[in-house]
C-alpha cells in the first residue's frame, strides 16, 4: 500500500488563500448540515522545555476523509536555530480506511486559519468596513491580512499590534505590502499599514478586530470596544487561553466554529466559568449564517464574535484539496508503508 507524502514546498507550490476559503466555507456549511463530526481535542502544556501540543482529529462525511492533525509550538526552538511551530496531518479514505496522505501540517493550519478568521469578519461585520486591526504581529497575522483583503475589498486601512514587542509591529506593517505581493499575489498598494501601539486608539478606529495572540489573560478590554464592532477570535484554541475581556460577550451577539469545543477551550472557556455567557446565549456556528439557518450580524451597532478555536475539517478538506493539487503537477513523493 503506497501513501503520498507532502512537503510545506509542496504545499505552497499548490494551495492558494482563494482556494483554502472556498473550502472553509464549504466545511462550515457542511458541519451545519449534520455532514461532519469533531471530535475531542487532545492538548498538552510541557513545563521543561516550555512547549504546547495539541491533536484535533475529525471526519467530513461529504469529502468521505476522516483524520488528524498534531501540532506543536516550542518557542525555546528558535534559539536552537529550529522550527518553532510543526506538525503533521494525516488523512484517510472514510470509505475504506485506507491512508490518503501524510503532509507537513504548519502551512495547511496557517491557510485555513486566515480563511476562518475573515471569513467570519466578512459574514458578521458590518457591509461598509474598511478599518481592519489585527491583534498579534506573529506569523498568523499576514494569513488573517490575506484572506480578509480577498473577502472584503472595500477595507484600506490596516493597523497591527503588538502587545509584547512594538519594534515587532513596526516592522511588521512595513513588510506586508511586499509580503503580500510575494505570497498571495494580493496587489495592496491602495491599503495603509500601520503599527499601533496604543491599543485602544485603535479599536476606536476599526470596525474589525481579529485577535491571533497567545494570550492567557485578557488584551483587549471593554471599554474599548465599540458599538458596531466586529472581533473574530482565532488566538484561544486552548484551555486557559483569553485575549479579550469576558465582560464583552455580554450582549454581544456571539458564533463559534463549534460551540462545545469554543467552551471548553475557546474564548468562550473562561466567559462562561465567570458566568458572563452561556450555551444559550451563542446566536449560532458560523456555518448556520453559511447555510442560511441563522441571521448574522441584526443591527449596525450591534457587537458580534466569532470564536474560532480550529477543527482539523477544516484541515482535512484543506489537506485533500492540497494531495489533489499535487497530483495533478507530479508533485509529492510515495512510499510504501
Amino acid at each position: 500500500m503506497e501513501i503520498m507524502f507532502l512537503s510545506r514546498a509542496d504545499i505552497e507550490n499548490v494551495l492558494d488563500m482563494k482556494s483554502a476559503i472556498e473550502g472553509v466555507r464549504e466545511v462550515y456549511r457542511q458541519k451545519s448540515l449534520g455532514k461532519t463530526a469533531v471530535w475531542p481535542l487532545i492538548s498538552y502544556d510541557f513545563e521543561e522545555p516550555r512547549g504546547v501540543m495539541d491533536i484535533k482529529s475529525g471526519c467530513v462525511f461529504g469529502e468521505k476523509v476522516h483524520g488528524l492533525k498534531m501540532l506543536n509550538s516550542f518557542p525555546g526552538n528558535a534559539e536552537r536555530g529550529l522550527p518553532v511551530f510543526t506538525g503533521m496531518l494525516m488523512i484517510f479514505d472514510s470509505e475504506t480506511g485506507i491512508p490518503q496522505g501524510v503532509m507537513d501540517a504548519s502551512f495547511i493550519t496557517c491557510m485555513r486559519t486566515g480563511a476562518a478568521g475573515a471569513l467570519g469578519a466578512s459574514l458578521l461585520a458590518r457591509p461598509e468596513s474598511r478599518r481592519l486591526f489585527i491583534l498579534g504581529a506573529g506569523r498568523q497575522a499576514i494569513f488573517q491580512i490575506a484572506a480578509s483583503l480577498l473577502l472584503m475589498p472595500k477595507i484600506d486601512v490596516v493597523r497591527v499590534s503588538d502587545p509584547l514587542d512594538a519594534e515587532n509591529a513596526r516592522k511588521f506593517a512595513a513588510s506586508c505590502r511586499e509580503r503580500l505581493r510575494e505570497s498571495f499575489g494580493i496587489d495592496a498598494s491602495a491599503v495603509s499599514f500601520e503599527a499601533a501601539e496604543d491599543i485602544a486608539a485603535a479599536l476606536a478606529e476599526s470596525d474589525i478586530a481579529i485577535t491571533v495572540t497567545p494570550a492567557r489573560s485578557p488584551v483587549i478590554k471593554k471599554e474599548w470596544v465599540k458599538p458596531g464592532l466586529h472581533l473574530s477570535c482565532v488566538g484561544a484554541d486552548m484551555p486557559g487561553k483569553e485575549e479579550i475581556e469576558p465582560e464583552i460577550f455580554a450582549g454581544a451577539r456571539v458564533f463559534t466554529d463549534d460551540t462545545p469545543q469554543c467552551f471548553r477551550c475557546g474564548e468562550l472557556e473562561l466567559a462562561a466559568a465567570k458566568g458572563v455567557i452561556s450555551e444559550k446565549d451563542v446566536a449560532g456556528e458560523l456555518g448556520d449564517v453559511i447555510a442560511g439557518k441563522a441571521a448574522g450580524r441584526t443591527s449596525p451597532d450591534e457587537i458580534t464574535i466569532f470564536d474560532a478555536t480550529g477543527i482539523a475539517t477544516l484541515d482535512l478538506a484543506t489537506g485533500k484539496k492540497a494531495l489533489e493539487l499535487a497530483k495533478a503537477k507530479g508533485l509529492g513523493r510515495y512510499v510504501e508503508l
